[in-house]
């Protein structure tokens, strides 16, 4: 038996289940936490360790759960569900000591004497909350920075990800210390009842409509919370162009996952002469990609749900552009076929939300300036990209825009780097994670200050009787320009 041998505690499986049950729960992993269990670097490192052991004993298992779910291909999921979360996790273990020590800071004449540092500390007990579409990664990786920072946690799968959420019901009581983590499974009341109790940060990953319920309930008690949203990501294309270099990269980032990732490029932005040059290039793409049914092709993902599909063919009913490739779809296997729509305007269905599924709109802007005019009259995106091979205009649009990350002549990849920060900004989201960035957002920056009694003349200073000699000096010594890094 692996350290942390399943018993029933682990998992809270209740669909009627409310705050009490809940409350238990926590209070549990909270005692657990004050008894300081979580706080040696040893005990983190061998948890991490066995999140590791855990994708590699079962990641067969894992990718049967994801295929069932999604009907991911063995590739994509392999990608990125088991391998992302294994590079965090090598990170992680890897930097972990550096992580820990306390960072000294620049001091005055008034504090040379003093050892002035800032102290990370875990923040307690935190609950992350996982979505469908990634339903490994997005819940995983948080959890390993949750670790890493020495906290207990709850952890909330997408019940709409039934295969996956069940396994990882199974496997986490299995690796991990049960007595510091537990997964919780249900639904929409579940997670409500849950957010009921007071947690010391919450990391949800999800839509910008229950993020607002988030928010709300963590609200009551003050609690921080980290939001990892999405948003319409643009993708322009302007100037010299390597035009299949493009097709190809733009077509991988759009349809992996069947467009079910929060960074896929939802719509493009280009001239009319770029777009009758993209248009047929995509169509090769998509036939190497895909074959010429692409219903058939192994590596093709399907919509999550009968209601995500429902809503996508809603869109692709209401557009008013134009589908020049793809448009079919298949209610009973969930398929929609990768599918190109041009002529649409600024105020087309397609534009009206965020389009998470495999219907990629093209809107042709002839000027570099009204296309950045027209991502900026909207919420900020989790991701902006842009395609050219004139570095001035790369340069001008990340200059001219404000977006969760930034990425040239390519999709999505600027997120699989553990030393990059990865999240969004107003709408898009709140904070930051990846690496050093998730060990950071699960802990508490704790500045602290270690005097003795040395230099109590200097600090005669600042009791009364005031003086003007006093005040003159005591600035003077406090004084910025008076800065002293040594000691």
């Amino acid at each position: 038996m692996l350290p942390g041998g399943f018993r029933d505690s682990a998992v809270i499986e209740q669909h009627g289940a409310g705050m009490d049950s809940h409350g238990h729960v926590v209070e549990r992993l909270r005692s657990a936490f004050r008894s300081g269990i979580t706080l040696p670097e040893e005990f983190r490192r061998t948890q991490l360790t066995q999140l590791l052991s855990m994708l590699r004993d079962n990641e067969e298992r894992i990718i049967k759960a994801l295929h069932q779910d999604l009907a991911k291909p063995k590739f994509e999921s392999a990608l990125s569900e088991v391998d992302i979360v294994i590079n965090e996790l090598h990170h992680a273990i890897s930097n972990i000591t550096s992580w820990m020590q306390p960072e000294h800071v620049a001091k005055n004449l008034a504090t040379k004497l003093d050892d002035c540092f800032v102290r990370r500390e875990p923040l307690g007990v935190v609950l992350i909350i996982g979505p469908w579409n990634y339903p490994l990664q997005l819940l995983i990786v948080p959890l390993v920075g949750a670790i890493a920072a020495g906290n207990c946690a709850v952890i909330k799968p997408s019940e709409i990800s039934a295969a996956t959420d069940c396994l990882v019901a199974e496997l986490i009581p299995k690796y991990l210390s049960q007595d510091c983590y537990t997964v919780v499974r249900g639904g929409s009341e579940q997670t409500k009842a849950l957010l009921q109790n007071r947690f010391d940060h919450i990391f949800y990953t999800g839509s910008q409509v229950v993020a607002r319920s988030v928010v709300q309930a963590a609200s009551v008690h003050l609690t921080p919370v980290t939001l990892e949203l999405g948003g319409k990501c643009p993708c322009f294309i302007y100037g010299r162009i390597n035009i299949q270099a493009a097709a190809h990269r733009l077509a991988w980032a759009k349809f992996f996952n069947a467009g079910q990732s929060c960074v896929a490029p939802d719509y493009v932005l280009c001239t009319e002469a770029t777009q009758k040059a993209l248009v047929p290039a995509l169509s090769t793409v998509l036939e190497e990609f895909y074959g010429k049914e692409p219903q058939k092709s192994p590596d093709l993902a399907r919509i999550v749900s009968d209601r995500h599909f429902a809503r996508l063919k809603k869109l692709l009913e209401r557009t008013k552009g134009k589908v020049v490739i793809g448009g079919q779809s298949d209610q009973d296997s969930k398929y929609i076929a990768p599918t190109v729509v041009v002529d649409v305007g600024e105020d087309d269905a397609l534009m009206s939300e965020e389009i998470f599924g495999p219907i990629l709109p093209i809107l042709t802007v002839e000027e570099l300036e009204k296309s950045m005019d027209l991502v900026n009259r909207n919420e900020k995106p989790l991701a902006i990209y842009v395609f050219s091979d004139e570095s001035s205009i790369v340069k001008t649009v990340m200059k001219n825009t404000s977006s969760g990350g930034f990425c040239s002549n390519d999709g999505i990849v600027h997120m699989t780097l553990p030393g990059l920060p990865f999240g969004g900004v107003g709408a898009s989201g709140w904070g930051s994670y990846h690496g050093r960035w998730s060990f950071e957002t699960f802990s508490h920056r704790r500045a602290c200050m270690l005097r003795g009694w040395a230099l109590e003349r200097l600090n005669g200073l600042r009791y009364p009787p005031y003086t003007e000699d006093k005040l003159k000096w005591l600035r003077w010594t406090t004084s910025a320009q008076n800065s002293c890094s040594l000691m």
